[in-house]
Parts: C-alpha cells; structure tokens; sequence
C-alpha cells in the first residue's frame, strides 16, 4: 500500500511525498528510521484506472518461479536476506504479492524466521516450499535449498503448463463444434425447414431427424443447458466433500487414455518433491509426511501415509509401495529399491523424475495425436451429415 505523508526535519524543514509499506505503523516507522517527524500520514487513493481487481491479482504459480529463482540468486550472491526480498518486492509486477513480499522482509527484519512468515500465507506457498526452507534454516544451508526451491517450483510450472497447453487444442475443436451446430440449429435449419415443408414435398429420413432434433433443442436446448449447469455446480460441490474427493480422484487414474498420464504425472510429483525433501536434509518419515499433503490425489495420499508409517516400524519405502501396483509401477519400486540399497534415494528419485518426464512428454503427444484427428473427423462428419439433410431436398426440388 501507498500513504501519502507529510513530515519535519529535525531542521523543522517540511517535506511531503509517498512511501510504500504494508500498514500505516509500518509507514511511520520507516519514516521515523530516517530521521523524520510525521506530521501527517493517510492511505493514497488509487485513482479509479488504477483500482484494483482482485480476480486479476492472483498470485500465479508463475509469480512464485520468478520469486523463487530471483531469490535463491541473490542469496548465493551473499545479498541479505532481508534486503533481497525488499528489492524483490519493487519488481514484483502483481501489487497483492508486492504487498506478502513487503510484509514478510518486515516480519524478517523483526526477527521472525522466513520459513514462519511464509508459513502465514498458506494460499501463495505450499507445505513443501514451507517445509524445504524450514529445513534450511535448521541445517544452515537455506541458500542451497532455495536453489532446490526454484529448480524443483520451475519444473513443476512447466509440468502444469505442458499439461494444460495440452488440451487447449482439443478445447477448441469443440467449441467450434459447439458453435457449428448452435449456428445451425438455431438460424439456418428452421428457415429451411419451412421452405421445405412450404414445397410439400416428402422429405428424406436424415432431414427428418435433423429438423426434429433442431426443434427438440430449440425447445428444450435451455433447459437442457440449466441443467448441465447445474449437474456441473452439483459435482463441482460434490468434489469438495471429502467422500467427493476420493471418488473423483479414483476413478479419475481409470479414465482411458488419461487415466496413464494422470499415474505418470502423480509418480512424478511424488519422486521430485520426496528427492528435493531428502536432499534439503529432511528426515524421511517428514518427507512422505509432507509430500502426502501436496501430492493432489487421495489415492496416492493414503498410500504415502501407510508407506510413513510403515517406515517408522523399520519397513523400506519400496515394499510398501510395491503392494500398490496399479499406482506404482513395477519399474518404479524397483528403483526405489536401488536407491534406498545404495543410499543414494534422492540421486535414483531425480533419475526416475527425468525418466518420466519423458515419458509424459510421448504420452501427451501420443494422446492428442488420437484426440486431434479424431475430433476433427467428428466435427467433419457432422457438418458433412448437415449439409447432406440440406442438399438432398434441395436436389430433389431442382430436378423434380
């Protein structure tokens, strides 16, 4: 936030101008370091181009790559801590993130452990970027665990954009599709419809059926559309619960095609987060612990939680995993198995991470070259099925 202020020299000159903190105390007490007498202190109005829309200051994944890697940069160039966020905090592009970045120097400057302050802010930073900089600061070496950090939150975002990029493609066809046939349905098919009728002329059976399922939508289409809202609301509410959660997420890894991508994607994120834990010096039972919470699938959350408790009565990670086959695979466990035999898991956990990583890439475009094509032949058949309904009568106008 901005406050105007308006202050004394111990000279008794009077300056004016704007400084930038999270609070109106914060303000004062930056003021007053330099040596200034406040005399007058408010919040600035933004004026009302600048007013500021929430839905489009929300932290991004992206924002916290550049946070992340910006920082661990800084800190490996022995710039403090405390200084590095403050000059992070004047790049930061999103105001609602400047402003978590000035209130976390504030609070580290005051004392408070970063991995504490960070930790208020649960909704920009997760579990395991909480955890990762508290074992930093236990163990003395939060300069290389920042650069963990950013290494480990980089491939993560990349991961996500691939896979969403993935399907905006698909997305399109089908809207078009959707587009195509409102087009038809709603303009072209009923004008045509009472030409037609108008020439009372028998009409094909194909033509038939399309001007009956142009009416049915056409009298029906809004209500089917609230009702397909309302289905989606209904699932959307039911995917919150807790029951919801574990339905979704178990049959979600069955869908075909995308059920495979989804088990890649999950080992993936749970070898590099539980890698990057090891690494950062946590103890294993903490790690599975942690990477439990972020993981994002209950099927695999209830197996991690089972695999720490199995650790903790002396059992290896990889027994317990190989009892869950159909989520880790053979292949999977068996390097796992290596790695904890050498003790070198979170090297073998990295290998398996690169190993997959590829895979998901082939996977992807193994998918989407089936989806791709196979969207496109249903939008050319049903465009083509159309124009037929069309044509045919029109045809048999002509040489009748």
């Amino acid at each position: 936030m901005k406050f105007n202020y308006q202050t004394r020299t111990k000279q008794g000159e009077v300056r004016t101008g704007q400084v930038e903190a999270s609070s109106k105390e914060t303000a004062a007490t930056l003021l007053q370091k330099h040596g200034l007498y406040v005399t007058f202190l408010e919040e600035a109005a933004p004026p009302l181009y600048a007013k500021r829309i929430q839905f489009f200051e929300k932290i991004s994944k992206k924002d916290i790559v550049l946070f992340s890697r910006q920082l661990a940069i800084m800190f490996q160039s022995k710039v403090p801590l405390v200084e590095s966020l403050r000059v992070l905090s004047t790049q930061a592009k999103n105001p609602n993130f400047r402003e978590k970045i000035i209130k976390i120097s504030e609070d580290v400057e005051a004392g408070t452990p970063f991995s504490k302050t960070l930790s208020q802010y649960p909704d920009v930073f997760s579990f395991f970027y909480i955890a990762m900089v508290r074992s930093g600061e236990v163990s003395g070496k939060l300069a290389e665990v920042l650069d963990y950090l950013a290494d480990h939150v980089e491939r993560e975002y990349h991961l996500e954009a691939r896979t969403k990029g993935a399907l905006i493609y698909p997305a399109l066809i089908m809207l078009v599709v959707i587009l195509v046939l409102a087009m038809l349905i709603f303009f072209v098919i009923p004008h045509l419809s009472e030409v037609l009728k108008g020439t009372g002329m028998p009409l094909p059976p194909l033509t038939k059926f399309v001007i009956g399922m142009a009416d049915f939508f056409r009298s029906w289409g809004l209500l089917m559309f609230v009702a397909i809202i309302l289905i989606i609301i209904a699932s959307f509410r039911y995917y919150l619960t807790e029951s919801g959660r574990k339905f979704f997420d178990r049959y979600s890894l069955k869908l075909p095609f995308l059920g495979g991508l989804l088990k890649m994607i999950f080992v993936t994120r749970f070898a590099e987060n539980l890698s990057t834990l090891i690494a950062g010096g946590l103890p294993i039972t903490k790690a599975l612990d942690t990477v439990a919470d972020i993981i994002g699938n209950n099927a695999y959350k209830t197996v991690i939680h089972e695999a720490k408790e199995e650790v903790k009565r002396g059992e290896p990670i990889s027994v317990v995993l190989s009892r869950s086959p159909e989520l880790f695979p053979p292949v999977f466990t068996q390097m796992v198995l290596v790695g904890e035999r050498t003790g070198s898991l979170d090297t073998t956990l990295m290998n398996i991470v690169n190993f997959y990583r590829k895979e998901i890439d082939r996977k992807t475009e193994n998918v989407l070259s089936i989806i791709e094509p196979a969207l496109i032949v249903f939008l050319g058949l049903v465009v083509a099925g159309l124009m037929l309904s069309i044509l045919m009568p029109l045809y048999r106008m002509v040489t009748f």
